[in-house]
């Protein structure tokens, strides 16, 4: 298992700009979807404006024809369409990566060994710490985080709110809370909204609202303005309060994929390509302290090599955000692909199986 790294940085404030969304993990044609609930993301790099103001257009019905040379190389002939997952097709895939990854496990590990020193002094002796989740989804990770803030400060009144835009997610939320017995003394609060609406809202009401404690867990990936949102709900910050964000690590095997393979695969919405590399860029831009905690985090994607492999299928599917991406892509683009997923920048062999980078960042930013 590889060390934890710490690093604190303070900076001098300067202009940066980048961006809402709620999911993880599946690259589309520039990009990847992300977890917590159910973001449907496609990412591209935070420079790549330009490019993708072309690609926009050339892809606007979310479907591309691959174009290959024939057999013979006597003609051109076109490969069954590729297509982008709808969400059902994405929520099987993404199913499918959490049973196989460890990507769960990885956050646990954090919430245990570090964050009850980080939410030590949330409150900072009041009688009730405020909360808010972002892009949030079914709140799983929402809950364990609460629990954690209840044993850290027993008797406390706790504020929950939680943005999320997708209502069977606030459903799913709903109904974790009625079937909980152990989460006394909190109140929960629900805002159908995408964080960029919410934002808005706050802005056109004058909504001045401080927390002690906001968490955006792999959800920047879909945000139309990543600097823009940091800095939003930095400014929502409390005195002694904390914002978390967690996003894949810029050594991850995601990494390596998008750099070389996000323009072969089927866009599908609006969004952007990036990793903790640019998240730093952002918040030393904004002068603000942080730390950053790295854990390991693998996806076993033995079976992607394995030939008419159901699990294999899903693996490649959510990989690349595409359906059925082993029967509809080109053969060499396959090929390709596969090559690269078992190369160093992406992947380790562990008693015998092909374990996929899926290393996670967590930032810490201090108000």
């Amino acid at each position: 298992m590889e060390p934890k790294a710490k690093v604190k940085r303070v900076s001098k404030t300067k202009q940066s700009k980048s961006a809402d969304g709620c999911f993880q993990n599946g690259v589309f044609s520039n990009g990847f979807c992300s977890m917590n609930g159910a973001k449907l993301p496609v990412v591209r790099a935070i420079d790549d404006d330009e490019e993708y103001g072309k690609r926009k257009t050339q892809d606007a019905n979310f479907e591309k024809e691959i174009l290959v040379t024939s057999a013979n190389n006597s003609e051109l002939c076109v490969t069954q369409t590729m297509r982008s997952l709808t969400v059902d097709e994405y929520a099987k895939a993404f199913k499918s990566f959490l049973d196989h990854s460890t990507e769960h496990q990885c956050m646990g590990q954090f919430n245990k060994e570090e964050l009850p020193g980080i939410i030590a002094s949330l409150g900072n002796g009041k009688s009730t710490i405020n909360v808010l989740g972002v892009g949030s989804g079914t709140g799983e990770q929402d809950l364990k985080m609460i629990r954690i803030i209840q044993a850290v400060h027993p008797g406390i009144f706790i504020k929950n709110e939680v943005i999320e835009p997708n209502p069977q997610h606030i459903l799913a939320y709903k109904e974790a809370v009625r079937n909980s017995t152990d989460l006394k003394n909190v109140s929960f609060s629900w805002h159908q909204l995408t964080s960029m609406e919410y934002e808005k809202q706050a802005k056109e009401q004058n909504i001045q609202k401080k927390y002690d404690f906001i968490h955006l867990i792999q959800m920047l990936y879909r945000v139309e303005d990543i600097a823009s949102t940091i800095r939003f709900f930095h400014s929502c910050l409390d005195c002694y309060a904390k914002l978390l964000i967690i996003i894949l690590s810029g050594k991850s095997g995601w990494a390596s994929i998008w750099k070389n393979y996000r323009h072969c695969l089927p866009p599908t919405d609006s969004g952007h390509y990036i990793t903790a590399d640019d998240i730093k860029v952002v918040l030393e831009g904004m002068g603000v302290t942080y730390q950053v905690y790295n854990f390991p985090s693998y996806w076993d994607i033995t079976e992607c090599f394995i030939e008419g492999d159901t699990t294999g299928g899903q693996t490649m599917d959510f990989l690349t955000g595409t359906k059925d991406f082993m029967n509809s892509a080109p053969q060499d683009l396959k090929q390709s692909l596969l090559q690269a997923l078992g190369q160093p920048e992406c992947s380790t062999k562990k008693d015998g199986r092909v374990m996929f980078g899926n290393d996670l960042s967590m930032f810490v930013v201090n108000s």
